[in-house]
């Protein structure tokens, strides 16, 4: 809800002045077209200077987010996620009130997002590690797709929020979702509970207790087997920190690298979130641009690709579940993705339904496999059976993908500032090979799903024989 407004308010920092009638106080000679812009985004490099901007945040994070894991295996979750939550509502709102103290000074924004962009780091790594250390792998990807619709409802206000003042004081557009964030940060702090021990329940079991025969043909195998052997699955998270001596040492920065299938859903995901985040930045821009809309209504509009994320998180999360196979359900929505978008970008702006339609069916195929990597298969690496019952690594591991992703989080926003003004067509090229690149680097796990499908439906068959 906090990232979202800058997408909304970046048609009203830099607009076609001759639409609008110059205010009676107005202080700007006739023949000023940029009257109505907000300094210094009134210049024509202003489409550069607002990628910066984006930048700033998306750098700072994907920088901060591989330190913020190791930190979060280290210190008390509640404590850390109040902290950067109203941390991170205190410099949303103060690049808000860089409308109502007249700052003109670029340095100003891009500072007030990198720490912005550091401080929202405590976040990811800390709330997957709650919600993994409360739910095991049996239906973790349908819990964790529902509970990550939370990300595009996040949006969807944002959007919503911004879009009230965001013609008028665009600056209350940052300072009430700021304000709602530090609210919920001490709500956070009141009334989370990060090990289902610290309240008698019965932590779960992170594997199943059926894969032993297929770790024997593929111990590595992330299809049907990694994580699943009869020992581990005794194996319970790290008590809580009432018995300090009973938890498990953290696991090190190149131990979670060495978990199998941590390198290349990360790669994965850093084209994936370079394509979803370009998305998030720069749609109501595009639709604002191309269909013509006013700054509020290309907003809302944008929502709806939240709308088909929340979708395609579930679905992912369901499919995934169902079949045993987190690559494959990736790959093949990343598959689909690719022409979508060409077709959105040709045909999604011949009418109202057709956009409407469009956006939905892209949002569920671009943020399916982004939200499936960062929510269920990073819960599954960081308590992977190599790790032995050491929940630990989860922050860690979380923090790694994530982190990952977030550098084509940093990256998609930039090259689009910079493709845009070559025309919006070779935006969308860009999108579709960074797709494409994103289901090759799953093709390796995706034959090990198959192999491991494969193994199983023979033995299956060995069963029904005898």
């Amino acid at each position: 809800m906090s990232r979202k407004p800058i997408s909304v308010v970046k048609s009203r920092l830099h607009q076609n002045c001759s639409e609008l009638i110059k205010p009676i106080n107005d202080s700007h000679s006739l023949n000023d077209t940029t009257w109505c812009d907000w300094a210094p985004f009134d210049k024509n490099n202003y489409k550069e200077l607002l990628g910066a901007v984006d930048n700033a945040f998306l750098v700072a994070y994907a920088i901060g987010m591989f330190i913020s894991g190791i930190f979060g295996e280290r210190l008390p979750l509640r404590y850390y996620l109040s902290a950067g939550m109203l941390l991170s509502g205190l410099f949303t709102s103060l690049f808000g009130l860089g409308y109502f103290w007249n700052i003109h000074m670029l340095w100003y924004f891009v500072l007030i997002q990198i720490c912005n962009g550091l401080v929202q780091t405590t976040g990811w790594p800390s709330v997957v590690t709650c919600v993994g250390n409360w739910f095991g792998k049996g239906k973790r990807g349908l819990i964790m797709g529902i509970w990550n619709s939370h990300t595009s409802v996040g949006n969807i206000l944002g959007s919503l929020i911004a879009g009230i003042w965001v013609n008028e004081q665009w600056g209350l557009s940052f300072v009430v979702p700021g304000i709602i964030t530090a609210a919920m940060g001490v709500i956070t702090f009141l009334f989370l509970i990060e090990y289902p021990e610290d309240v008698d329940c019965t932590p779960p079991q992170h594997h199943t207790s059926d894969g032993l025969e297929e770790n024997q043909h593929n111990p590595e195998d992330l299809g049907s087997g990694p994580y699943t052997n009869k020992e581990s699955s005794l194996e319970t998270p790290a008590r809580c920190s009432k018995e300090p001596s009973a938890q498990p040492a953290a696991i090190s920065f190149l131990g979670a690298l060495r978990i199998p299938g941590v390198v290349e859903f990360s790669l994965c995901l850093l084209f994936a979130k370079l394509v979803s985040y370009t998305f998030l930045y720069w749609l109501p821009l595009y639709i604002f641009n191309v269909a013509h809309f006013n700054a509020k209504q290309a907003g809302d509009l944008s929502t709806l690709f939240d709308v088909g994320g929340i979708i395609g998180g579930i679905m992912a999360g369901l499919i995934s579940d169902y079949t045993n196979g987190r690559a494959t359900t990736c790959c093949i929505m990343l598959i689909l993705a690719a022409p979508m978008m060409f077709l959105y970008n040709f045909i999604g702006q011949s009418g109202i339904i057709n956009s409407i339609v469009m956006l939905i069916i892209c949002g569920a195929l671009v943020n399916g496999p982004y939200a499936l990597i960062t929510t269920a298969v990073s819960a599954d690496l960081g308590t992977h059976q190599s790790l032995k019952g050491n929940a630990k690594a989860l922050s860690t591991v979380t923090a790694i993908i994530d982190g990952t992703g977030s550098i084509g989080a940093a990256l998609g926003p930039l090259l689009a500032g910079l493709i845009s003004p070559t025309g919006w067509n070779n935006v969308f090229y860009m999108l579709i090979s960074a797709d494409i690149l994103a289901c090759l680097l799953l093709c390796r796990l995706v034959y090990k799903e198959i192999l491991a499908w494969k193994s199983s439906l023979g033995r299956d068959r060995g069963y029904k024989e005898i």
